[in-house]
């Protein structure tokens, strides 16, 4: 019962950690699984968890990759990138929870007008592809996370 409520919890930041940057969600929502593996009723295969954990450090790869793509797709710098991620984590904690979607974008923006000296309606553009990579990194560490929140249910004692 207590390997349970852990899992849960772990499980449940997993989800939390979806959107906040400073927690890896997807590598705590398999955590969850692994709890469940070793502690729960014996019903999930090894197999199912190593599938698991390939699509976890996949997505969690792709998180920090996706942004960087969509960023240089849209003519956008490393420092658009980064501006973004540093954007997220002020938005994040001075206005959250929609500081860091506005964060994200800002970040982006001022890094490429600040840092490369870029024109502000030709920053828009990639501030606006370093945005779209973070909505969908965060998109697919959610889908992950989530289903793997439903299987800790479906294996739960």
């Amino acid at each position: 019962m207590w390997i349970n409520i852990i899992a849960l919890i772990i499980a449940l930041a997993g989800i939390i950690g979806c959107f906040l940057p400073v927690i890896p969600g997807p590598p705590l929502s398999w955590l969850s699984l692994l709890l469940l593996y070793f502690f729960g009723n014996g019903e999930m295969s090894l197999k199912f968890l190593l599938i698991w954990l390939g699509i976890t450090i996949v997505v969690t790869i792709l998180d920090y990759t996706v942004p960087a793509h969509f960023t240089r797709l849209t003519g956008g710098s490393k420092a658009a990138g980064r501006g973004s991620l540093v954007g997220l984590i002020a938005g994040l904690i001075f206005f959250p929870p929609w500081g860091m979607i506005a964060g994200a974008f800002l970040g982006a923006l001022l890094a490429e007008v600040l840092i490369n000296r870029t024109a502000v309606a030709d920053s828009i553009k990639p501030a606006l592809g370093s945005f779209a990579g973070f909505l969908c990194g965060t998109f697919l560490k959610l889908v992950a996370s989530g289903v793997m929140f439903w299987y800790m249910f479906k294996f739960w004692n």
